[in-house]
Formats: C-alpha cells, structure tokens, sequence
C-alpha cells in the first residue's frame, strides 16, 4: 500500500481546521502542519493531529510556504490541501481505496476540485487539480500566487474523491492583487500564467480598465493555455461590459472560438449577450449548442454545471416565448426544471403557462 504525507500551509484557520484534518486523517500516514503566521489556536488544533508542526515567515509567496512543506513530507506520496477544503466520508472512503491499489507508476493524482455548490447543495463550479505527487521526484510549486505545480510524468484522474472547497470567511481578500501588484511595482517579470491571473484579480476588484489591459496582453501571448485563453475572453467580455463596451465584449466572446470548439460557458454567454439585446433567434442558436457542448472536465477547464442544462434551457424558454412559441418555451422550461425542480424561475414560469392554458380553456367554453 502506498503511503501519503498531508502537507498544508496555514494561518489563523481555527474556524476550519478540525475539520479539514479529520476528513482526511484515517487516509494519511503523516500529516505536516506549517505555519505561516497564525494569532489564533490553530497550531492548539494541529496539535491534537501531529506533531510536525513547522513554522515560516511568510514571503508574499505561496509556493515558497508550500515547497516547504513538500520537504518535510516523508512518505511515498505527497498530498496537498488548503484549511477550508474538506473531503465527504464518501471521498474519504475512496482515498483509502486508492491508496491501496495506487501504482506506483503513478506520478501524479488530479482530482476534482468542487469550489461552489447550488442551492441544493450540488456542485455548480469545479476543475481538476493536482493533488498528490509522488515524493523525491522534483515535484515543485510555481508561482507566488494561484500556485501550480506543472502536469508531468504518469497521471491518475481519481474522479470519486471530490475534494470541497468549503470557505467560511466572508468577503474576497486583496491579498493576491497586492502580491502582484507589488510584483508589477519591482519590476518582476510577469509570466503568462501570472498575467492572466492578475487580470482576473483586477476585474473582481473592480479595475475594470487595468483588467482589460491585462488580459489582452495575456491573450496576445502565444504560451498561454489553451483553457486560460478561452476563460480569459469571458473574463475579458465582463471588464468590456463594465467599461460599457458591447462591441468589444462580444468581440471577446467570440475570440474565445478560436482555440477549441465552443464550451458550454461561452455559449450561454454569447447566448445571454444576444438574449439581453432582444435578438432572441440568435440567443437560442447559442443556448441551443450549450446544451450539446461536451464538459472538458479533465482538460482542467473551470466547469460551470449550469452552463450545460439549467441556464441555457430557462434561458431558452425566455427566447422562445418572447417569439411566440409558447409550446416550445414550454418545453424547454420543462427541461430547466428537471436540472433544478425547486428553481423558483422554472416554478414561476410553469405557474405562467398554466394561466395561458386556463385562459384558453376559458376562451373554448
């Protein structure tokens, strides 16, 4: 059986720990603890789960802190989490499971990372991440913010252990737009991944202008990703919205179809584009082919469950009632509600089209 050594960076994470490590403990041989800084009981809490705790002066750089912690991990393999994931019993099952029949030609284990859930708790946006890599193969981090260690050697795609990202703190912290801005402030070099990154953590904080710039130099790099590329249209699409330009946000969306074949999120967002401007044949041509679109889970592509069903058929409802067809948007409303059967827009839109019947029942008396 092959052996495991959890090694997580952490600070004041008192809130989430416990939990964290008693997810996963039955599965793991060693559990490395190190911290960065913490002012609360998270180290008291580590405690009662190991006794290699580390401390590290923090560095404004996340694959600093977790290298570290690589290096004092001992077993076979290497494991990595952040405090606020949590694997379900299920998953911590499956783990257990793995490592009894893990090859050992196996380099590295990608696992679906599952970072936000629906009112029902289902998973609406997940991506697969590296996880576990084999010890003393020079597995090393990159990266000083959204650290990444590079795809290499034997993979294992352990689909059944659903790692969740289950945050409790509220609010989005500026700590990764500092770190790059002070990168950009020093005159580091920003490298293709960095750039498409920082122009995210621009448009969630709102510089909608400095976003733009960013992204469009990410996308003019011919190393980028090709998964990076096509969300970075869409996330170049909602800076150009922001900036009230349409023209130039649809000019974006459609980029987005030159480096693979339409993924369902960009289709329901030239859907939606359309949809909001009243051209409702062009929006259903979109939403239509996001239903059809193939999930490219394991590409490690950002996966928004909805864009395959729920959103494009109740979307598509909307299209085709406001053209008159009153059967066809019933259907697809139908369609919507067995994605999501307590969505209060399906049940609101059945509720509507049972009054259009009642009335022409009325009307045929």
């Amino acid at each position: 059986m092959s052996t495991i050594s959890l090694c997580m960076i952490v600070k004041d994470e008192e809130a989430v720990l416990d939990r964290c490590l008693n997810s996963v403990k039955a599965a793991m041989d060693e559990i490395v603890i190190v911290d960065t800084g913490s002012a609360d009981r998270t180290k008291e809490i580590a405690r009662k789960y190991t006794d290699k705790i580390f401390d590290f002066s923090w560095q404004d750089d996340f694959s600093a802190a977790r290298n570290f912690a690589f290096e004092k991990g001992q077993m076979d393999y290497l494991m990595w989490l952040d405090a606020d994931d949590v694997l379900s019993e299920e998953s911590g099952r499956n783990l257990l499971l793995l490592k009894e029949r893990l090859s050992e030609k196996t380099d590295m284990v990608l696992m679906p990372y599952a970072v936000s859930f629906d009112e029902e708790g289902r998973v609406d946006f997940s991506y697969y991440r590296e996880r576990i890599v084999k010890n003393h193969k020079g597995y090393l981090f990159s990266g000083r913010v959204h650290e990444v260690i590079s795809p290499r050697g034997t993979p294992y795609y352990a689909d059944q252990i659903i790692v969740e990202h289950r945050k409790v703190k509220t609010g989005y912290s500026k700590r990764n737009l500092r770190i790059y801005e002070k990168m950009e402030k020093n005159g580091e070099t920003l490298d293709v991944r960095a750039l498409y990154y920082y122009g995210r953590e621009l448009l969630f904080h709102g510089c909608y202008k400095k976003s733009a710039e960013i992204l469009e130099r990410f996308l003019d790099d011919p190393e980028g990703w090709v998964e990076n590329k096509i969300d970075g249209t869409r996330q170049l699409a909602l800076c150009k919205y922001n900036l009230k330009d349409e023209k130039g946000a649809l000019m974006a969306l459609l980029k987005g179809l030159e480096y693979d074949v339409p993924r369902g999120e960009t289709c329901c967002d030239l859907g939606r584009h359309f949809m909001d401007r009243g051209k409702y044949k062009q929006a259903a041509y979109w939403l239509e082919q996001a239903l059809t679109a193939k999930k490219a889970t394991r590409s490690g592509a950002f996966v928004q469950e909805d864009c395959y069903g729920f959103l494009p058929a109740i979307w598509l409802c909307i299209c085709y009632e406001c053209l008159g067809d009153h059967k066809l948007a019933q259907i697809y409303n139908e369609l919507a509600g067995r994605y999501k059967p307590r969505s209060p827009y399906y049940l609101a839109n059945k509720e509507y089209f049972q009054s259009l019947g009642d009335a022409e029942r009325e009307v045929n008396i």
